[in-house]
């Protein structure tokens, strides 16, 4: 398994413990939660933007306050 550079998502609230982070490789996309962080979700290009589209598309759209 490539050891991966974990980036802070900037939606991620400001808890060490509260965020998903992001690491890349040549080959693929790697997603995890802080508070687990030996549970990885790999994953590759086309396929992380077509499932993050398929959930904008799909998604209700709320008012914000």
């Amino acid at each position: 398994m490539p050891r991966f550079t974990w980036q802070k998502s900037s939606y991620s609230g400001s808890a060490d413990n509260n965020c998903v982070e992001l690491a890349a490789s040549d080959t693929t996309l790697a997603l995890r939660e802080s508070d687990t962080p030996t549970v990885v979700l790999h994953t590759h290009l086309p396929q992380l933007a077509a499932f993050l589209g398929h959930i904008k598309a799909t998604s209700p759209r709320t008012a914000s306050p």
